[in-house]
């Protein structure tokens, strides 16, 4: 086996700090991890450079694969292949077929501290073993831990909750908490109370890993598809995924999901960041690794079954003889669907595929986040014997609508409207207005361009995505890119749709003169401010080409806006009396902060929440039930939310998260 030498299965010796949180091993650098393989590895598995099975393989053009870690630190010094020295350079690589990573994650492996932890498993699995099973690598981290005590609660914000057994979180606490020393105040949670009916403490069943996730972007520039909410500077505290954009690259991995906390990337902690500084660290080119810590949700209970997960074979009588199914995507839901069997095709025949059954994996591919194009070539790929993995949804029950078939009742065309609930930003946030009277030429543009309005996704405001270095607006510098509009020449800006924004603008710019109202939102980070003027100091050429286009404000820069000029909407939940809501929140009254907005920090899987998939983790919510959440505390607003047996209405404000 490719047990290195010198390392016994001792954990003598041994300290957390030193200890690799993904293969439980001391070694040097980041990346050289090692593995105690239990068999002989195969030849065509192993690199070339470091002689060891390989670790996030990279394939070159002339067909030799190297380890991602032993390949790059080869071409920092030369620039040829090590096998048939032909000329190379890392970003011709590419990374190896699924099939190939499939092969070596399922190498068996023994835990390195064998001397009291015998287990074995896949190289994949031992990661997860380390962090949740391993008694060595648990009492290296206890012992860390009483020396430096926050904790995992304290991590995700959870203080003052109905804490009836924090041991189950413990066992996830990841690697390196850089957390503040004090406890988070002003932390409820109704997502985890005790249930009044049987007295099984919910929370006892919660469980949450430590995972480490690997991405590669192909180009420097390619978006990884995460919108990203929270950071130090704002009550949320720890860096969260709000959402997930469809057919991005972490869509397509898959293993990424709405309410992941991120802790670190590539070793650098993101538990004691703000906001713009983790989206700088999460912008970085090439391969990332994500440290994230995800909700596995409730392991016993299972009142709200999203369905059956099924197996199913269909043999080809020929290769190339058709399936007759006809696979789409959905609009709400990531992934494929069977829209139809076609009559008197294979699977009809077959009878056990049905219309609406979601394609988990073809083959062992994984399509939970995948497309019907991928799903058809893996199909097409295949030899006779295609294997389906599919989950069918659970047959609606006919109790007058306490299934989830029914839980969502079409809404009110304009459920989104004006919020009528004033309160104050969250603490550190602000805004100003600004005015800018020019006289110009009748015919001459402002040198703006804009973007959002009402009927965008997120129903945002207007506001400026770039100042034209020609424009009179850009001479007079005082309108940044990142304002929102309040009005032109009185005419008011701030509830109109995109293409209703653009007519007001193009009339009034007609006229000599123009007086436009804007206002810009501040922040107590430095750098949130810091990096808004860098960006409008671009070259020129530069910012035409590109920046107007693509530009997004961060998820902070909307924080301080006032809240007239929000809008929100109403998410109805409904749950069985013995269910949980499925959601935590941090705000409230604080010592500190004086009062804060209440956030939705977690959503856990297989909640009311969760299934009703609106909530998002940033969410503000401004009332219940229709009565406002100013001037609560923790203490009045956990009653509250408990009392509601059955049905809740959270009335929230949702705003679009940093894009990385």
């Amino acid at each position: 086996s490719f047990c290195p030498s010198g390392i016994s299965g001792s954990s003598a010796g041994l300290s957390w700090a030193r200890v690799c949180k993904e293969c439980g091993q001391q070694h040097e650098g980041p990346d050289s991890h090692l593995y105690e393989y239990q068999d002989e590895v195969d030849d065509e598995l192993v690199c070339h450079i470091c002689l060891q099975p390989l670790l996030r393989p990279m394939d070159t053009p002339c067909g030799h694969t190297y380890c991602f870690h032993c390949l790059s630190n080869f071409l920092k010094e030369q620039d040829f292949c090590p096998v048939d020295r032909q000329r190379l350079q890392l970003h011709q690589c590419r990374p190896s077929s699924l099939l190939v990573r499939n092969l070596l994650d399922k190498l068996v492996v023994t835990c390195p501290h064998s001397a009291e932890c015998q287990q074995q498993m896949q190289r994949c699995e031992l990661q997860p073993h380390l962090h949740n099973r391993c008694p060595v690598f648990k009492r290296l981290r206890e012992e860390a831990e009483k020396r430096k005590r926050p904790s995992w609660n304290e991590l995700k914000g959870r203080k003052g909750d109905v804490e009836s057994s924090g041991d189950a979180k413990h066992s996830a606490t990841p690697s390196r908490n850089h957390t503040r020393d004090q406890p988070e105040p002003g932390l409820i949670n109704p997502a985890f109370e005790e249930s009044e009916e049987d007295n099984t403490p919910l929370r006892s069943s919660l469980v949450a890993e430590a995972n480490v996730v690997e991405l590669f972007r192909d180009e420097p520039e390619e978006e990884l598809g995460l919108r990203i909410v929270g950071g130090k500077d704002t009550p949320l505290g720890n860096i969260v995924i709000q959402e997930i954009v469809r057919d991005s690259l972490a869509a397509r991995d898959g293993r990424l999901a709405p309410g992941d906390h991120i802790l670190e990337v590539n070793d650098v902690s993101l538990a004691a960041v703000p906001h713009s500084r983790a989206i700088a660290v999460l912008q970085q080119p090439s391969l990332l690794r994500l440290t994230v810590m995800q909700e596995k949700g409730f392991k016993i209970r299972d009142h709200h079954n999203p369905g059956t997960v099924l197996q199913v074979t269909l043999m080809k009588s020929q290769r190339t003889e058709p399936l007759g199914i006809k696979l789409i995507r959905k609009s709400d839901e990531s992934g494929v669907f069977i829209l139809d069997l076609l009559s008197g095709g294979l699977a009809a025949k077959d009878g056990k595929l049905r219309n609406n059954d979601k394609v988990l994996a073809i083959n062992g591919h994984d399509l939970r986040h995948g497309t019907p194009e991928s799903a058809a070539q893996i199909i097409q790929g295949s030899e006779v014997r295609v294997n389906f993995v599919v989950m069918r949804p659970a047959e609606a029950p006919d109790d007058g609508g306490s299934g989830r078939a029914a839980r969502r009742a079409p809404e009110p065309q304009y459920f989104r409207r004006r919020s009528t609930y004033m309160k104050d930003p969250p603490g550190g946030f602000s805004s100003q207005e600004k005015t800018v009277s020019l006289k110009k030429e009748p015919r001459l543009s402002l040198g703006i361009t804009i973007a959002g309005g009402r009927d965008c996704r997120s129903r945002l405001p207007v506001y400026i995505t770039s100042v034209q270095p020609i424009g009179c607006l850009h001479r007079d510098g005082t309108i940044k890119r990142g304002d929102v509009l309040l009005s032109i020449n009185g005419v008011d800006l701030t509830q109109l749709t995109y293409n209703e924004a653009v007519s007001a603008l193009k009339a009034q710019t007609a006229q000599s003169q123009v007086v436009l109202r804007v206002i810009q939102t501040l922040s107590e980070d430095p750098e949130d401010d810091a990096d808004a003027a860098n960006k409008d100091e671009l070259d020129p050429a530069d910012d035409l080409r590109d920046d107007g286009l693509n530009w997004t404000p961060l998820w902070t820069r909307w924080l301080g806006l006032p809240s007239h000029m929000h809008w929100c909407r109403d998410i109805v939940l409904h749950k069985t009396n013995s269910e949980s809501w499925g959601f935590s929140i941090v705000g409230g009254y604080e010592e500190s902060h004086g009062q804060q907005p209440f956030f939705i920090k977690t959503i856990v899987p297989g909640t009311p929440a969760h299934f009703d998939g609106r909530l998002k983790c940033g969410d503000e919510i401004v009332a219940v039930n229709g009565a406002t959440t100013v001037g609560m505390n923790n203490s009045s607003l956990i009653p509250m939310l408990k009392l509601q047996k059955n049905k809740v209405t959270l009335t929230v404000v949702s705003w679009p998260g940093s894009l990385v």
